[in-house]
């Protein structure tokens, strides 16, 4: 490929596209979120030099977290754009940045999504006395039975009225 031919593949690099593309990605824990939806992607930056995507990792130390950004460098590379990822980690993630698509999709998937907290907040925050809904049948006869589920990121629930385990997404 000729200079000429990277700057006009960059040129047809808008943000929107880039971003659709982007929102075609899922995320490696949760693959029924995309990682728009899940909220790490901060940023698009389209240029004659290529695209910059920021992303922020959901905590320090995700293993995800290099899955991701090689997702992102590959995806854009086969729709023939030419990208960087710059790391953003300030401010931290939060679970309020998960989209009301990604709540939807998690309530659809079995996982209960995280009541949004207007802000930065933890789990302890999160744990107070409201009770949490089985998604399954909608009790809230429920019970936490470990604080963390297949990612740390999502704590063990169980219905003590229809006795399915469930898991609910953590409010960070």
């Amino acid at each position: 490929m000729s200079a000429a031919d990277g700057l006009a593949q960059h040129a047809t690099a808008d943000e929107a596209r880039v971003q659709r593309i982007l929102a075609a990605i899922p995320d490696p824990e949760i693959p029924v979120l995309s990682i728009v939806d899940l909220g790490i992607v901060r940023s698009v930056v389209c240029s004659a030099s290529g695209v910059e995507v920021g992303l922020t990792s959901t905590y320090s130390g995700c293993p995800a977290t290099d899955v991701i950004r090689s997702s992102v460098l590959d995806r854009l590379r086969e729709h023939g754009i030419s990208a960087r990822v710059r790391m953003i980690l300030d401010p931290a993630w939060t679970t309020d940045w998960i989209s009301a698509s990604g709540r939807a999709k998690l309530a659809d998937y079995g996982i209960v999504p995280p009541r949004l907290l207007g802000g930065a907040g933890t789990d302890a925050l999160d744990a107070n006395d409201q009770p949490v809904a089985c998604p399954r049948c909608q009790s809230a006869q429920t019970e936490r039975t470990s604080e963390f589920g297949a990612t740390p990121c999502k704590a063990l629930y169980r219905c003590r009225s229809c006795l399915e385990p469930f898991e609910r997404f953590k409010c960070l």
